[in-house]
């Protein structure tokens, strides 16, 4: 019975380990998720002043060329594109994708789509411009927290498991 007892505290101890883990894990998540929407962002630009493609196929080869939830996100707002427009199509799939951004990731990558697919090809550029700016200040602020907390969720994590162990022991 007294064996039973320890492997439980022991299994306690090693699921509040890696629920702390897991915290952090979003963190580094979301700095990914951002760095690479801004490389995403950057060949969209590029595709947009050079090729004169139409977005649904930018988007889908970006798509092609991104991992993970950036992926995601490019795929599903091509798919969007065959029945609604690319703005609101862009809104949908930045919502509809389960990523580890936050809500002001979210907003600033909506902010694409006031103009896109309904300017001329210098609107369009402009304005992922601007977005851009936002996320690299976006990018910045997902820097210092995951500094700030990614030690801190990993280390809770453990000590929480371990004063529930101390106090059923």
């Amino acid at each position: 019975m007294l064996l039973v007892k320890y492997f439980m505290l022991f299994l306690i101890l090693i699921a509040s380990a890696l629920l702390g883990k897991n915290i952090a894990r979003k963190y580094v998540n979301r700095l990914k998720e951002l760095e690479e929407m801004r490389t995403a962002l950057n060949i969209f630009r590029s595709k947009v002043s050079f090729t004169y493609a139409p977005i649904p196929e930018i988007f889908e080869e970006i798509s092609e060329n991104s991992k993970g939830n950036v992926g995601k996100i490019f795929s599903l707002a091509s798919k969007k594109m065959e029945s609604i427009t690319a703005n609101i199509a862009w809104n949908e799939a930045i919502n509809d994708v389960d990523s580890n951004l936050n809500k002001e990731d979210k907003k600033v990558l909506e902010n694409l789509s006031k103009l896109l697919g309904q300017t001329d090809v210098e609107g369009q550029i402009s304005q992922i411009d601007i977005t851009q700016k936002f996320l690299d200040n976006q990018i910045q602020e997902a820097i210092e927290e995951k500094q700030k907390n990614e030690k801190l969720y990993s280390k809770l994590g453990i000590t929480i498991g371990l004063a529930i162990v101390v106090i059923l022991a």
